[in-house]
Order: C-alpha cells, then sequence, then structure tokens
C-alpha cells in the first residue's frame, strides 16, 4: 500500500513562495486523494508489489493518471526547502554546458510552463547520458515514461498555485526557484 509522503519542512515553512494554506490542500487533500485512488486501482492486481515508477511506466488510463500524480507530487513536494543554497556540483556545470548560466535555464524552464497549454508539469530530466532535458507533460505526465531521469518539476496545475497567484502562473513559476532545493536536485542527478 502507498501512504502520503511527510513534508520535509513544516508547512508554513515555505511562505510566501508557498502558504501554508496551500500546502494543506495541495498535500494534504489533493495528494491524498490520489494516493488513496492508487491504492484501490492497484489493491489485488499485478501493479500491487510494484514500486511507483514501474507502476507509471507500465499502466494506463486511471491507474497511470493516479500513479503518475503520486509520483510527480512525491517529487515536487520533496525538492522544496525554506533554505536553499546555490547550485553547485556536476549539474550545474551540465546545465551551463547546454543552457550557457543558469539565469538562461531559467529562463525556457519558466517559458516552458508559461507556456504549457491546460494543466500539467515542466519538467527537467536526463536521459542515460546525463543530457538535460526540459519537456512539457500534460495531466499526469512524467518524464520516466520517456526512460529518462526525473530531476526537478513545476507543478502548472491551477490547485498548484491559484489560492497564492490566482491567475498569474508566471509569478508562481518565477518565485518556485526561491524554495528549490539545489542539493536534492543534484542527488538525484547522481543517482
Amino acid at each position: 500500500m502507498f501512504s502520503i509522503i511527510a513534508l520535509p519542512y513544516t508547512p508554513e515553512a515555505l511562505e510566501p513562495v508557498i502558504s501554508a494554506q496551500t500546502l494543506s490542500y495541495h498535500h494534504g487533500k489533493h495528494l491524498q486523494a490520489y494516493v488513496d485512488n492508487l491504492n484501490k486501482l492497484t489493491a489485488g492486481t499485478a501493479f500491487d508489489t510494484l514500486p511507483l515508477e514501474e507502476i507509471v511506466k507500465q499502466s494506463t488510463g486511471a491507474l497511470y493518471n493516479n500513479a503518475g500524480q503520486v509520483l510527480n507530487h512525491n517529487l515536487y513536494f520533496t525538492q522544496f526547502t525554506p533554505n536553499p543554497e546555490e547550485s553547485s556540483g556536476k549539474l550545474l556545470r551540465q546545465i551551463e554546458k547546454q543552457w550557457g548560466t543558469l539565469d538562461a535555464f531559467k529562463a525556457e524552464f519558466e517559458s516552458k510552463g508559461v507556456t504549457l497549454f491546460g494543466s500539467g508539469w515542466v519538467w527537467l530530466s536526463a536521459d542515460e547520458e546525463g543530457t538535460l532535458h526540459i519537456t512539457q507533460e500534460p495531466n499526469a505526465g512524467n518524464p520516466v515514461t520517456r526512460g529518462h531521469k526525473p530531476l526537478l518539476t513545476f507543478d502548472v496545475w491551477e490547485h498548484a498555485y491559484y489560492l497564492d497567484y490566482q491567475n498569474r502562473r508566471a509569478a508562481h513559476l518565477q518565485a518556485l526557484w526561491q524554495i528549490v532545493n539545489w542539493q536534492e536536485i543534484e542527488r538525484r542527478y547522481n543517482r
């Protein structure tokens, strides 16, 4: 059985970027519903004992949607910190190799998030050679279905930002950089 992940910070720790009220709904209610649905859909099936990433890779329909949203939210919520440090190390070198600067990477990442029509996610992922990719994934999409390792994601479903930013998706995406835990993203890249 799957269970909701614990937040690695207190609900108010990410304010003013993400409010405690948004976290209460987004993590405590929205993610919990996906977890509950995933457990119902996998009970007594061949998916019952598979790791979450494998379910996302192998499933379709409602099972894929709920498993994808659990995986996406788990990665999303665990990539933030109230005390971020600057990016450094192998990941930063790869970002600079591909985009020139961290700021140029951030600008493209934000642009992909702003221009994703409807609901979904913008992702930074790495392929088997370590090359980085920014992708737009609609709905429950995750780069693991492309054989990529997911590193960083911004949720562009309206429930992720509407209480705090209303319809200002761009402002929300820009603000998220203030709380990104680059050490966690680096760990994912080096894994």
